[in-house]
């Protein structure tokens, strides 16, 4: 019987690859036998050689700014062709600086204008491949985030954004999917796990009384971009541990 999570010989891109749950897709995919490149934001991957959360051993890297179109679009190809696209990009203003239109339209260009640039820039390979795009988003995008009107503007105009290119292009053998994570234990969200009396109020509200882990988001993007989902299309899985019942 064929193992429906083996990625052998699968060309896989993930944008936003290089550090936490991004990163952690890019070893799933990796470990699942796919041939594997990442974007990111330093100059070269040995920049990434002491960063926590960064593990890029047997990914092919690629600096691209993708809060700048042009940048992202003359980007070269990683592969001739390409099976699945992840889009785990993402940025996080803090201190109210998503109130000013400066911050407001960075977290904007990263968060969403580059999702929709990206899977654009990649639709004619992944429709030759009948391939998948997958969009990770966030908890943010179905509830209130107190000083961050941007990243959750961002976060669900992402998930609306899936629904529609996931009804866009399955017509052409492309399936289009997210998940919207909670909180997991990364840099962008040590503001909150590495504060005492944040990380206590953020777990007494989940209902498995943890936070999520990478592996677990990674779990589900093998499974989106497998053919045990071959039949998703345009939906956005939240991955919570219960947050938002």
């Amino acid at each position: 019987m064929t193992n429906p999570l083996d990625y052998t010989a699968k060309k896989v891109l993930v944008v936003g690859g290089s550090s936490g749950i991004g990163n952690g897709i890019a070893q799933a995919f990796r470990a699942a036998g796919a041939e594997v490149h990442v974007w990111g934001t330093r100059a070269s991957a040995a920049d990434y050689a002491d960063e926590d959360g960064s593990d890029l051993d047997g990914l092919g890297y690629t600096q691209v700014d993708v809060s700048s179109p042009d940048a992202l679009l003359s980007a070269p190809a990683p592969f001739d062709g390409l099976d699945i696209l992840v889009l785990s990009q993402g940025s996080v203003l803090y201190k109210r600086q998503e109130f000013a239109p400066a911050g407001w339209d960075k977290v904007m260009s990263i968060n969403l204008d580059s999702v929709m640039h990206s899977a654009q820039r990649f639709h004619d390979d992944l429709k030759a491949a009948a391939g998948s795009v997958i969009v990770v988003s966030s908890i943010a995008a179905y509830r209130a985030t107190m000083g961050n009107p941007a990243y959750a503007a961002s976060k669900a105009a992402a998930v609306a954004l899936v629904r529609t290119l996931g009804q866009a292009w399955a017509p052409e053998g492309i399936r289009v999917n997210g998940f919207a994570p909670s909180l997991v234990e990364t840099k962008m969200t040590r503001v909150t796990t590495e504060h005492p009396e944040r990380r206590e109020k953020a777990l007494a509200k989940i209902p498995l009384a943890r936070f999520g882990t990478i592996e677990e988001m990674a779990g589900v993007a093998l499974f989106l971009a497998s053919p045990l989902a071959g039949y998703v299309v345009g939906q956005t899985i939240v991955v919570d541990g219960g947050l938002t019942l």
